[in-house]
């Protein structure tokens, strides 16, 4: 096989071409080892590389859906027993999993192969990867802007074809906007739908859930039919999912009662080539057969913004005072950035009384946003209200403004995805929101490949690309 023949195929068709013998493991995990060390002095996607690991597991006996693909886990999450993690601090160095989370163990049954970890924010806590212990992470598509954050490095690589499929997660759009970002599809899982065991019960509150980024949708229908599904302990579970998600997109939905709405709330502003990327896309739905009208739901945005603010502040504020009994050590001032430690600082005054109240406000803003789905089975919008900013752009003061139209689905917890669609003037991707009811992923992977297959996005590649 060729570096451009595995750029060319996604998860799914490589694992194929191993279980008929046309192609080894091993030979897969080199082409990806190469394209690493091709592209990452350019990118820095890739900041903690396995590549020993990888050549071993790739020798062993392998099955599941992804047998023998390469892939490359978030430095944020999933603990995969022997491969160092970070979480993008300075706190975690030396820190390596003696064991696998349940997720990994799932990924590790469906057959993946671990080549290294991708760039990441510290604690996930920005939409721009520019972690101080790694650096900037670049956009193939652009390296003066970000792929987003905060599994920026993971976007990256899957776009520049080092890997066709990389873990993520999102707890405010960590997965849906990088992968606007880069070309790339992205499915938030519903919440529960993923595990977070045995370390957590829930993630910031049920906020964040784990899932990957994809080059196309069958890669994360497929890894989905792998990887959903409670496990023993958990406080609570998704609703039934289907007997296969790669089955379902094999037909194309119903007509869809559609919402279509590119106004974003409160005074943030949407940019016009991202305001006609989702008009574009609410055109093609109409013609695609599905009823569209333009309409968006109504709630307090100001209250749902602060109550996720209270969540996120009290669960990394907690994570310290158990990172601390966990490494043995408390963090120094220079083990975590600024903007970590006020956030600490922060958390650390709310009262029970405060937490509590902040979450009462959030569950009357999902009654409210879950109402809305009454009246439409999806709901279009942007992803982020501007294209790939320049590095050094995304503030924490401007942090409310990228995430305002992906914020709400992380506090009620229902599927939402990031499609590919549009592009700026100048060759920027800009990719579509499409929002489900709770437990429904089924059919915004279902909506997500008609649209796949309208507009081919996988045939285009950036500029820095294997």
């Amino acid at each position: 096989m060729t570096p451009d023949e595995y750029a060319r195929l996604d998860g799914l068709a490589l694992a194929d071409l191993v279980r008929r013998g046309q192609v080894t493991p091993s030979e897969l995990v080199e082409i990806a080892i190469g394209a690493v060390e091709a592209l990452n002095p350019r990118l820095n996607a890739v900041v903690i590389q396995a590549f020993d690991q990888a050549r071993a597991r790739a020798r062993e006996p392998l099955t599941g859906p992804f047998a023998g693909v390469p892939f490359l886990a978030k430095d944020l999450g999933l603990e995969w027993q022997g491969l160092p993690v970070r979480q993008g601090a300075r706190y975690f160095q030396g820190y390596v999993p003696a064991r696998d989370a349940e997720l990994a163990a799932r990924w590790r049954k469906a057959g993946a192969v671990p080549v290294g970890r991708t760039n990441s924010p510290e604690f996930g806590l920005s939409v721009a990867t520019e972690p101080k212990i790694h650096g900037i992470a670049r956009n193939p598509w652009d390296l003066e802007r970000t792929p987003g954050g905060s599994t920026g490095g993971g976007a990256a690589a899957v776009a520049a074809r080092i890997v066709p499929i990389a873990h993520a997660n999102d707890g405010g759009g960590s997965i849906r906007i990088p992968a606007s970002h880069s070309n790339l599809f992205g499915l938030k899982v519903t919440r529960g739908r993923t595990p977070v065991g045995p370390a957590f019960g829930e993630l910031w509150n049920g906020h964040a859930v784990n899932h990957a980024l994809t080059r196309t949708v069958r890669d994360s229908a497929a890894l989905l039919d792998a990887t959903a599904g409670p496990s023993p302990g958990d406080p609570y579970a998704a609703p039934e999912k289907p007997p296969s998600y790669l089955a379902e997109i094999a037909t194309p939905p119903k007509a869809l009662r559609i919402a279509a709405n590119w106004t974003a709330p409160k005074s943030y502003g949407v940019d016009p080539e991202v305001a006609a990327a989702v008009q574009e896309a609410a055109k093609l739905l109409a013609e695609l057969g599905h009823r569209v009208e333009e309409a968006r739901p109504l709630y307090d945005h100001q209250a749902l913004e602060e109550g996720h603010t209270l969540v996120v502040a009290g669960n990394i504020a907690a994570d310290i005072v158990e990172c601390t009994a966990f490494l043995g050590r408390s963090p120094k001032p220079d083990d975590l950035e600024p903007e970590t430690w006020d956030l600490i600082r922060f958390g650390e005054t709310l009262s029970a009384n405060t937490f509590e109240r902040a979450r009462r406000s959030l569950h009357r803003q999902g009654r409210l946003l879950g109402a809305f789905f009454e009246t439409c089975d999806v709901y279009l919008s942007p992803v982020v209200p501007v294209p790939p900013s320049r590095h050094g752009e995304t503030t924490v003061e401007r942090i409310g403004h990228f995430i305002c139209f992906t914020c709400p689905w992380n506090a009620t917890g229902q599927p939402a995805c990031s499609v590919p669609f549009g592009w700026t003037k100048d060759g920027l991707p800009i990719g579509i929101q499409l929002v489900g009811r709770f437990g429904d992923e089924a059919t915004l992977l279902k909506l997500a490949a008609q649209i796949e297959a309208a507009r081919q996005w996988v045939e285009r590649r950036p500029a820095i690309s294997l």
